[in-house]
């Protein structure tokens, strides 16, 4: 069975071009079948949907997609792609799929995301009528979820439960270590990359002091990490056999706040405060027959140049921005100055006609991508002054770098009575981890009052603890490094706006 290793060199996440080596192979084999399907299980379709489209796929000669653990029709004179996890139930599901005098498909490209255990790849030699029908089998190394071209995930929604919940259960834990070590392990492959693994020790290894499953995690999953790495060095046809790379391993003790706390890039703010779905997007357009304004789905991803170079910026600097490229594109494209009535009065020439004709194209994508954006940054601007995130904003801020303390919490809290109930959780979840001590014995019971959260609620407050951040969280709010809101920025963009 082969090992594929990526030849990327670039430094993006390489997830979509290895994808489509999965769809290389039958291309290159002896079978004459032109259009292919492709089969995966509920993770490895997962992977393919944050790495490609569905066009991509469709491109590649793929025209049916399947779920593998769904009954399918027989296909006998169609190949078929397998991408799928290596476990015991995907190899039977297969087999079951390829054996017999009547297999499904007529010739199978298996392709695993992450290495195979020797005993699967021994059962699927036994079956010998199988292993005929075999085109490939290969080990893809791909087990990652691709949320941009530098960014990943494992995917692992139930981590923080089973890794710092209320009961600890080393078994559970175990198993969440085990599978976000394999995933994270097969990034280094698909890059080829060889890091030194740099984590947090436990606070004691001494026999005289108990030391916590908490206490391990970090070194837990550095040694699953490594031990994954040791077997790509050995097997993995060239993979690095020095370090190239450092992998710094933290957990969420270290830094609590950083789900909790309202992010003010634009990014940041359309995943809070649109109701998107992933990197979908919902938006009003005007109908083209005159109508009611229709809905359209638009996805902001890495092909849009626009959402490319605001979305790490600071929302009144990419609402600002953003106002600029509609003024300079209105003032230099000949069809976006008609349409905006920009050409002082008079007939149009025919030269007139025949520069907005030529510009139409051009003037009609890169309008549809502004006004998109426009009207997002528009949408979240006016959500920020009806739920008053400014005010909010500047208190956990001065709460993260010890300006603001109990007194201000509770002259928050009574003096606005609008304040969402996600975002008094929010703020009282950053008052419990930076002050965990408040919350012994009935010192918290005046502030519990005034927020009136729900019991579930409170218990997501009190719950912080159980992540051990330091009590000493008093900062320097002067120091070189800030989080703090640039103010005279926000305000002269308030300003401003309110002019347009």
């Amino acid at each position: 069975m082969k090992r594929v290793a990526s030849t990327s060199t670039s430094d993006k996440l390489p997830a979509n071009d290895y994808c489509m080596k999965c769809f290389d192979q039958p291309k290159q084999g002896t079978s004459k079948s032109t259009w292919k399907v492709l089969i995966m299980d509920k993770v490895t379709v997962k992977i393919m949907s944050y790495s490609c489209k569905m066009a991509d796929i469709t491109e590649e000669g793929v025209s049916l997609v399947e779920d593998i653990y769904r009954r399918r029709q027989p296909l006998p004179t169609m190949d078929a792609i397998y991408f799928i996890q290596p476990t015991k139930e995907n190899v039977i599901m297969f087999l079951s799929d390829m054996s017999g005098r009547t297999p499904l498909y007529k010739k199978a490209f298996v392709f695993f995301s992450s290495p195979v255990p020797r005993e699967l790849v021994n059962h699927i030699k036994r079956d010998a009528n199988v292993l005929a029908r075999i085109g490939a089998l290969r080990e893809m190394n791909l087990e990652y979820f691709a949320i941009d071209s530098q960014g990943f995930i494992t995917d692992n929604e139930r981590a923080l439960e089973e890794l710092f919940g209320d009961e600890e259960n080393s078994r559970t834990g175990d198993a969440c270590l085990n599978v976000m070590s394999t995933r994270i392990a097969t990034i280094f492959a698909s890059l080829r990359e060889f890091p030194f693994v740099r984590y947090r020790a436990a606070k004691s290894l001494d026999t005289t002091t108990m030391t916590t499953f908490r206490d391990l995690i970090p070194t837990k999953l550095a040694a699953g990490i490594w031990n994954c790495l040791m077997k790509y060095k050995a097997n993995l046809p060239n993979f690095p056999q020095t370090e190239t790379c450092e992998l710094l391993i933290l957990d969420r003790s270290v830094d609590q706040i950083a789900p909790i706390i309202h992010e003010w890039t634009y990014d940041a703010m359309c995943r809070d405060l649109l109701n998107m779905e992933g990197n979908k997007y919902v938006h009003e357009v005007p109908s083209k027959t005159g109508g009611l304004p229709e809905k359209k789905e638009v996805l902001l991803e890495d092909h849009d140049p626009v959402w490319l170079e605001l979305r790490h910026a600071h929302i009144a600097d990419a609402s600002e921005r953003l106002h600029e490229k509609m003024t300079n594109f209105v003032s230099k494209n000949r069809a976006a100055q008609i349409h905006h009535g920009s050409i002082d009065g008079g007939e149009l020439s025919t030269r007139d006609l025949q520069k907005m004709v030529q510009a139409l194209p051009q003037y009609s994508e890169q309008m549809e991508k502004l006004s998109l954006h426009v009207d997002i940054a528009g949408k979240i601007n006016n959500m920020i002054k009806q739920m008053g995130l400014k005010e909010l904003g500047q208190l956990e801020q001065d709460l993260v770098f010890g300006d603001a303390g109990t007194k201000e919490v509770i002259n928050f809290l009574r003096t606005k009575q609008d304040v969402t109930g996600e975002n008094k959780l929010r703020l009282l979840m950053i008052y419990a981890a930076i002050y965990p001590e408040k919350f012994e014995g009935d010192k918290i019971a005046k502030l519990m009052e005034l927020a009136r959260l729900p019991p579930d609620d409170m218990k997501a407050v009190y719950n912080m603890r159980l992540l051990e951040g330091s009590a000493d969280t008093k900062k320097n709010s002067n120091g070189a490094f800030s989080l703090k809101f640039d103010c005279s920025q926000e305000e002269a963009y308030y300003q401003k706006r309110s002019h347009w």
